[in-house]
Formats: C-alpha cells, sequence, structure tokens
C-alpha cells in the first residue's frame, strides 16, 4: 500500500470567521469554498485554496468549527482553546483496498469507509498508530474538487 498525493490539512478553529480572515489576511489565499455542515460530526467545513504560482497546484487547508459540544473536533479543541492542526489528509487509489491494508498492518482504524466532506469516500486512522499524527485516508476523486 501506497499513499498517494496530501490532498489537505485540517486545521480545528474555535471561531470560523477569525480564522477566514487569519487565512485571506496573513496567508494570502484568494479561493474560499462555501461553508459545508457534517451534521452527523457537528462539524461547520471551510475549504480553503492555499496560494499557488502559475506553475503548480495549491493544497487545501480545511477549516474545522465544532457546532455543538459533542462534535468530532469539540474534545481536541478543549485540549487545544487556540485551535491547530486536527489532522493530515491522503489520498489513496482504491479505498477499500488502504482499510483492509491499515486494518491488517495493527492499525486502529476509525470506522468504516464513509462520504467525507466532499462526498468522497474517508476513513480515519489513530493518530498513535500513524506517528502521533491524525490521519485521513481518501479515495482520490475522479473528478476535480470543488
Amino acid at each position: 500500500m501506497q499513499l498517494g498525493r496530501l490532498n489537505h490539512v485540517g486545521i480545528a478553529v474555535p471561531d470560523m470567521e477569525t480564522a477566514l480572515a487569519h487565512w485571506r489576511d496573513v496567508m494570502g489565499a484568494r479561493c474560499v469554498h462555501e461553508p459545508i455542515v457534517i451534521e452527523r460530526a457537528g462539524l461547520l467545513i471551510r475549504f480553503v485554496d492555499t496560494p499557488a504560482d502559475g506553475s503548480m497546484h495549491g493544497t487545501q487547508v480545511e477549516l474545522l468549527q465544532p457546532l455543538r459540544e459533542d462534535s468530532t473536533v469539540s474534545e481536541f479543541l478543549r485540549a487545544n482553546p487556540a485551535g491547530g492542526q486536527h489532522h493530515l489528509c491522503f489520498e489513496v487509489p482504491d479505498i477499500h483496498a488502504a482499510h483492509a491494508w491499515f486494518t491488517q498492518a495493527g492499525k486502529r482504524v476509525l470506522g468504516e469507509p464513509r462520504p467525507g466532506a466532499h462526498g468522497h469516500p474517508i476513513f480515519f486512522v489513530h493518530g498513535d498508530d500513524m506517528g502521533g499524527v491524525l490521519t485521513e485516508i481518501l479515495e482520490t476523486p475522479k473528478e476535480p474538487q470543488p
């Protein structure tokens, strides 16, 4: 099994508008995508495209704000009130093959493949089994992401 490209970096934020202002005003981001609400996870998500020159593509930053106390990032923000890097997301060509590989390798896979923010299949691998970094595995989108 080989991971593909880094798709995005997930960052937990306590306040979405403050985070968006930082990414626009300080980091130079010019493209902020429409909000996505994931009810089951209790999250408001905004993807931000990082600046890129004409010769290469930038990557995306996924900003994650909890919408309720039991959201999937609320515990992280209780431990890190200012927010911070929550996860890295890597692409794979076959989500089910990757899920089986991580499981057989003895990694703590957090659930079955399910639709992610853009509807493409994802799953997470526990950070303690991934060098201390919660890792999202995403099936490489067949069409460009919005």
